[in-house]
């Protein structure tokens, strides 16, 4: 039930976006694998871990629109939830090491032993076992946002203010990782990963499995989400974006939706940042760093706000731009980023989805279909 439910949500152009990603997960590891170097089908070892990273974005992205486009909190500080995923992808990678590490210590990693720590730390206890550390990629950052959500949301905390405060968090959160004494590596943090669940993570099937549980993943946070804004809980999402004083006086708890949909949105971007290190092969506290909140917050604005497709195309479309960029031309991207951020607001603002729905159909299609319902609401009030 729970399966039909979630495919009926699907319109025609989830459809698609889902068809794709599932063979992207089938046929670009199969590319890897199967197809000989020198074929113009082989995808190399580089191209398929670049464009798993890219997925992951997509995941992020898809999680901030979920607040932003529907429910109206604009977030820039999301990406401290990637970064706790991250890091508890980290922390189980680096229990995977043992003695094959410089020290060669069977229990604490080669960053404690050079700063002479004795034992392992409380909160590190358990990340030796996989099912614990997937557990705590969706755990920590879930109940940091609940927490942080409930305390924010029950004071009525909205608009800039509350954009803002996300963005104090994360600052927050980079300086105590930058610290020795915090056990997360410091400003290096952690790296030099040799498993994951007893697979080399530089082996050519693990990289392919890392690519395709990325592409999957994907697939399901695009049906999940397409679930939750698609229901009435969707519906309720959209009016509180568009009048949330409206729908709080006609009798709607507005502080429960947020919380929920806040809440799933950074248990999304956990799982996000836990997919993403262990094909990168590091995670410091750089992902703390506002700015990388602040592009997740650009790529959803270039794709197209409350569209759910257009974060996953915005996310891949800046991306290779930045890979691009800063390959042939370093020292501009970040003025190319500046002005594309501009160009998007002013001229583009549903963003490239918004300009091929105006394209094709000659209009452009509402980026929330359920829109109305903020109105409505209004009215009925």
């Amino acid at each position: 039930m729970i399966t039909t439910f979630l495919i009926d949500s699907l319109d025609r152009r989830g459809r698609i976006v889902v068809g794709l990603l599932v063979a992207l997960a089938l046929l670009v590891p199969a590319g890897n694998l199967l197809v000989p170097e020198g074929n113009v089908f082989h995808v190399s070892t580089y191209q398929l871990t670049l464009c798993g990273k890219y997925l992951t974005y997509a995941l992020l992205a898809l999680s901030v629109d979920l607040v932003w486009g529907y429910c109206g909190i604009l977030s820039l500080g999301h990406g401290a939830f990637f970064a706790l995923g991250g890091y508890a992808m980290g922390m189980y990678l680096m229990r995977q090491i043992g003695t094959r590490g410089v020290y060669a210590d069977p229990l604490l990693p080669d960053f404690m032993v050079f700063l002479n720590w004795k034992e392992l730390p409380w909160f590190w206890q358990g990340f030796d076992m996989a099912w614990y550390a997937l557990l705590m990629v969706v755990l920590v950052p879930g109940l940091l946002a609940l927490v942080f959500g409930w305390l924010s949301f029950r004071s009525r905390v909205t608009g800039v203010y509350l954009s803002i405060i996300t963005q104090a968090l994360t600052y927050a959160l980079l300086l105590a990782f930058f610290r020795n004494d915090m056990g997360f590596g410091g400003n290096n943090g952690l790296t030099d990963f040799k498993d994951i669940l007893g697979y080399p993570i530089q082996a050519p099937g693990t990289r392919a499995a890392l690519f395709a549980a990325s592409a999957l993943m994907l697939a399901i946070g695009f049906v999940i989400a397409s679930a939750v804004v698609r229901s009435k809980l969707g519906k309720v999402l959209v009016a509180i974006r568009d009048a949330e004083s409206r729908t709080r006086f006609i009798g709607y708890r507005v502080e429960h939706y947020k919380l929920f949909v806040w809440t799933l949105s950074a248990a999304m971007a956990g799982i996000a940042g836990a997919l993403y290190v262990p094909q990168v092969g590091i995670i410091n506290p750089s992902e703390f760093d506002p700015a990388a909140s602040i592009e997740a917050v650009i790529w959803v604005a270039v794709g197209g706000r409350g569209t759910l497709v257009g974060p996953l195309i915005g996310a891949v479309a800046v991306n290779f731009g930045k890979t691009w960029f800063t390959g042939v031309l370093p020292e501009v991207w970040l003025y190319a980023l500046g002005a594309l951020f501009v160009v998007v607001t002013l001229f583009l603002p549903r963003g490239i989805v918004g300009l091929w729905d105006k394209l094709v159909t000659g209009r452009a299609k509402p980026a929330v279909e359920a829109n109305g319902a903020g109105r409505q609401t209004g009215e009925a009030a």
